[in-house]
């Protein structure tokens, strides 16, 4: 029994030299893998500085006052903005009105870059334009003075009545 014993405990001992010197085998074949180079701070500071307003013009961040009023003879009728990302404009020029979507070519050869509430957005000779909603030159409606409080319960029991008798408790 004592060889038994010793026999089961000498067995994991070699499966774990065996293991080591294959590892060892394993990463002497491996080849040499080249050096990274440091970078040290007076290679870091050789570098041009970011230009931030060429960045946020690229992402689209421009600053409400810089943006131009666009020269397209167009005028913008409505804007449509969904919040399923189907946006549209409608744009009115010497052709006719007709609906436009995010990307598609304006007779006057800009691009609209982006649909919001109330105006649009054109690429046009390498910047942004704005294009506004012009508001309406006549209002549609009215505003009414205010008539007295009597005229008015007067003038709602002339109009509203019931048009059905309610039912009597069976």
């Amino acid at each position: 029994m004592g060889f038994l014993s010793l026999a089961l405990c000498a067995l994991p001992l070699g499966y774990a030299a065996l293991s080591l010197w294959g590892e060892r085998v394993f990463r002497q074949a491996l080849p040499t893998v080249p050096t990274v180079q440091v970078i040290n701070r007076s290679m870091a500071a050789e570098r041009t500085p970011l230009n931030h307003a060429a960045l946020a013009t690229v992402m689209g961040l421009v600053a409400q006052e810089s943006l131009a009023r666009s020269s397209e003879p167009l005028k913008l009728q409505a804007s449509f903005v969904s919040s399923t990302g189907d946006t549209r404009a409608l744009l009115a020029g010497a052709s006719g009105q007709r609906i436009y979507r995010v990307g598609e070519s304006l007779p006057g050869g800009s691009v609209l870059r982006r649909i919001e509430s109330g105006r649009v957005l054109l690429w046009r000779n390498g910047r942004e334009e704005l294009l506004v909603l012009e508001p309406p030159a006549r209002t549609t409606l009215r505003v009414l003075k205010d008539p007295a409080p009597d005229a008015a319960a007067a003038a709602s029991a002339l109009y509203l009545r019931p048009t059905a008798t309610p039912r009597q408790s069976e």
